[in-house]
């Protein structure tokens, strides 16, 4: 984070995603601040507190695309989840600490390969030596009292350059092919049902943690190619290496000082109280996500996480609700809010060219595959545009996402015959995209079935 100004992850997302300048501004506002907080002395980082943001939008606009991004850009424990999968405590389902959860778990496998990476090589030397054991086991010299033992110290001579010139073999790929048996651990574990009305997957963990450690650990005979032998006891190797209880309390440490959680869907969770009383599936989900995002402790297998310094980016389109629907405590929570605005034609026009994953440049790269080569013109991309403006326009808005359905469309033939028309090359223009399209975008029902 040192490195990532603000400037520099606006810049990182420039590469993916179109417009929404606001949002891609806030977030990496959010991001530096956490680096700044750490900079901080003691006693003042805990009293800064996280500044939630909220985005609020239509769909297809970017909003989810730019926390997708954000999870690959920093190296801080994230993950994206949708506010309507929980509901409230004491009914069926997941509970929003299940959220909290996830996210320690996340951490807990970010910090292992980091510690993994860190003593591959020496895992690599053992799981090396281990397998010339397997490819050339060592025998016991006998020795007599009073006898010279010089046939044997040939013997032993002898046998390390036999082993040498099998480590030299093995560095050349020469044994890969060859067949070795292995004795691995049974990482299967009793099967085991609870049936509970609250953090039902925590005691299913812990259940079935204490039930493996009360039977004796397994241990299986394989037979595997020498290149996937050395796979697996470098695993091994690596796991005897690294401490798990240092790795834990790391991890509890990033979830804790740097954790980010993407609250997607946040407006279906989004109404106002019925006359019969709190909607279990809504205001009882919000209710307990207040003290989540206030700040609160979490049991989790990997110890206590508290939440007072993780950062909350929730995100909503709030076609039939409002921001204001939700529970006022709950807006409080997020006193950022980030309108992101819907797409123009002249946005649908830079989606389709200019990032690094661009949709023409999937479609073209996907027909390479098959040797067929496409070409657009600049008169068909503004065509296809103006179509997918057209159609948000006259039916249900749904963003960039509207270009999906447009392309598949009107590259459909291409597609289904392309496996006969290798070393072809179709030029794709203004003409073709509307013969192609045109009879969907003049029938309103059609277009509304199909796109």
């Amino acid at each position: 984070m040192e490195q990532l100004t603000p400037r520099q992850i606006v810049a990182e997302l420039d590469k993916y995603i179109i417009g929404q300048k606001d949002a891609k501004r806030a977030v990496a506002i959010a991001l530096r601040n956490r680096w700044r907080r750490q900079r901080l002395p003691a006693e003042l980082r805990d009293e800064v507190a996280p500044k939630n943001i909220i985005m609020i939008g239509p769909t297809g606009v970017g909003k989810t695309e730019i926390a997708r991004r954000l999870a690959k850009l920093v190296d801080a424990p994230f993950i994206k989840v949708e506010a309507s999968k929980y509901t409230e405590v004491g009914y069926v389902g997941r509970d929003v600490e299940s959220m909290v959860r996830d996210l320690t778990a996340l951490a807990v496998d970010m910090v292992k390969e980091e510690k993994t990476k860190a003593v591959q090589e020496r895992a690599r030397e053992l799981a090396e030596e281990r397998l010339l054991d397997l490819l050339l086991p060592v025998g016991r010299v006998a020795t007599t009292p009073g006898v010279e033992q010089t046939s044997d110290a040939g013997a032993i001579t002898s046998a390390a350059e036999t082993r040498e010139k099998l480590r030299k073999r093995l560095h050349d790929g020469k044994l890969d092919d060859r067949t070795v048996e292995l004795e691995v651990k049974d990482r299967g574990t009793p099967m085991v049902e609870i049936f509970s009305n609250s953090g039902i997957e925590e005691m299913d963990i812990n259940v079935k943690e204490m039930l493996g450690n009360l039977m004796p650990q397994r241990v299986k005979r394989r037979k595997v190619k020498v290149r996937e032998a050395q796979r697996i006891l470098a695993q091994e190797e690596g796991d005897k290496l690294i401490d798990i209880d240092d790795v834990r309390s790391e991890a509890v440490r990033r979830v804790e000082d740097s954790g980010i959680i993407f609250l997607d869907e946040i407006d279906k969770i989004a109404g106002r109280e019925s006359s019969h009383g709190p909607d279990v599936s809504r205001q009882g989900v919000q209710r307990d996500l207040l003290p989540i995002v206030e700040g609160c402790t979490v049991t989790t297998k990997y110890g206590l996480v508290r939440t007072d310094h993780v950062l909350f980016i929730a995100a909503g389109a709030f076609h039939v609700t409002k921001p204001s629907d939700l529970i006022p405590e709950l807006q409080g929570r997020f006193p950022l809010r980030v309108e992101a605005a819907s797409l123009t034609q002249d946005d649908f026009v830079r989606i389709l060219t200019e990032p690094r994953n661009a949709l023409i440049k999937q479609y073209v790269a996907l027909l390479e595959t098959e040797e067929v080569r496409l070409d657009f013109s600049e008169d068909a991309v503004q065509e296809i545009a103006a179509i997918a403006s057209a159609v948000n326009q006259s039916t249900e808005n749904i963003g960039a996402r509207r270009l999906y359905t447009i392309l598949e469309r009107l590259l459909e033939e291409i597609s289904f015959e392309a496996p006969a028309m290798q070393g072809a090359r179709v030029d794709i223009n203004a003409v073709y995209v509307r013969e192609r399209l045109q009879e969907i975008v003049k029938n309103e029902d059609l277009s509304r079935y199909i796109l």
